[in-house]
């Protein structure tokens, strides 16, 4: 049985830095791409950033780019996301997902969207004061 479980989202003012963290276990992790994303109410669920199983390949969406990034520890079992120079606009809730497929997964097709992943986390809030 899968499970992903995130941790690290809070309250922060603009300006501030957060990392979040991702678990997951029940599948050999390292075998599989990773992502984050964000929903806000009302509002589709978006790719902020995904890494392949090797850690060599990422993208990040134009929202953040030059102020998070996404990295995975694969001896851990963790995946990170690092949020620097957070803005209002940040404030969601954060969600960490395993890409459906084993191998390059998201990386094939260069999309990360929710459409490729199908395990996911219970979600941390990501709160950004002004």
């Amino acid at each position: 049985q899968v499970q992903v479980v995130e941790s690290g989202g809070g309250l922060v003012q603009a300006g501030g830095s957060l990392r979040l963290s991702c678990t997951a276990s029940g599948l050999t992790f390292d075998s599989y791409a990773m992502g984050w994303f964000r929903q806000v109410p009302g509002k589709e669920r978006e790719g902020v950033s995904c890494i392949s199983w090797s850690g060599d390949s990422t993208y990040y969406a134009d929202s953040v780019k030059g102020r998070f990034t996404i990295s995975r520890d694969n001896a851990k079992n963790t995946l990170y996301l690092q949020m620097n120079s957070l803005k209002p606009e940040d404030t969601a809730v954060y969600y960490c997902a395993v890409d459906k497929s084993r191998g390059q997964g998201w990386v094939l097709s260069g999309v990360c969207s929710e459409e490729g992943f199908g395990y996911w986390g219970q979600g941390t809030q990501v709160t950004v004061s002004s």
